[in-house]
């Protein structure tokens, strides 16, 4: 299941424990590099443009749950004694 990345004004959290800050994510981007190579033949990329980015999952690190987190606004969040806050 892909997960939307938050917008702007949003964040991620786990309607199960509550959680805003500790996610494990697993995306995929399709990305075009500039290699420079030195006369040695090391490379260093000195410029990267993302073409695509999938976020393919989101996790909670405190519960482990996949099924719960979702994108809400940034303000609904901030109240004090939140977990994650």
């Amino acid at each position: 299941m892909t997960v939307a990345r938050p917008l702007a004004h949003q964040r991620w959290r786990c309607g199960g424990c509550g959680n805003l800050t500790r996610f494990d994510v697993t995306r995929s981007r399709r990305t075009t590099e500039f290699w420079h190579f030195d006369m040695a033949g090391d490379h260093q990329v000195e410029q990267t443009e993302t073409k695509s980015e999938t976020v393919e999952s989101v996790t909670c690190r405190w519960c482990g749950r996949a099924d719960a987190v979702e994108a809400v606004d940034r303000a609904d969040t901030e109240i004090a004694g939140t977990p994650g806050t």
